[in-house]
């Protein structure tokens, strides 16, 4: 149930985005060692991180200000005929766990032939770009909807002397968050990364 706050800044501010590098190294290799979708792996961890930063919880629905109490993702979904479809996938504190119902939640979306979209708000806006080592990013809006839920990306991984690293891009409403919440994303993503197996805090 979402907790009406008040704003401290205006709900007509732009969206800001960051992009820095990240290491991954005990994730990654956790999900290839568990066989575990390195996408949704890395999700659960970023979400596990955005439960403990109230900023990423806060979304603007109809004019208002509200928290919630649980994030979840979503993503857009590529099919076999050239369509896209929306997964949403819903926090799950054990990786495992999020990760298997997230597999089903991506094979359900790519046999149907529409796109559903998630009625709430209390989500983050996942991609992957896996061939890019990007160093920044910019993300398509539709200005007609109102949508201040931030947009996570990430891209390439690579391993090189024992550690795995990649780019990741933050984008947020700037009206919600500003530099320090994405720098105390970073830091708890980071931690979280760190230890794939532990339960959130």
């Amino acid at each position: 149930m979402p907790v009406s706050i008040k704003a401290t800044g205006s709900k007509n501010a732009g969206h800001s985005r960051v992009c820095v590098r990240i290491e991954c190294t005990a994730t990654y290799r956790y999900a290839k060692q568990h066989n575990l979708s390195i996408f949704l792996s890395l999700m659960h961890r970023s979400l596990v991180a955005s439960h403990q930063v109230e900023n990423f919880r806060t979304r603007i629905v109809d004019g208002n200000v509200w928290r919630y109490e649980q994030i979840n993702g979503g993503s857009a979904v590529g099919r076999a005929n050239g369509t896209i479809g929306m997964g949403h996938y819903q926090f799950l504190q054990r990786i495992d766990d999020f990760v298997r119902e997230g597999a089903i939640e991506l094979d359900r979306v790519k046999r149907r032939e529409d796109i559903e979209r998630y009625p709430e708000a209390n989500l983050i806006r996942y991609s992957v770009l896996p061939w890019f080592d990007f160093t920044s990013i910019s993300h398509a809006r539709d200005f007609s909807r109102q949508d201040s839920a931030p947009r996570i990306t990430f891209g390439k991984i690579t391993d090189a002397n024992g550690r795995c690293t990649m780019p990741l891009s933050i984008h947020v409403h700037h009206a919600l968050a500003d530099g320090l919440h994405v720098a105390r994303l970073v830091e708890k993503f980071e931690l979280a990364l760190d230890c794939p197996d532990s339960l959130p805090l």
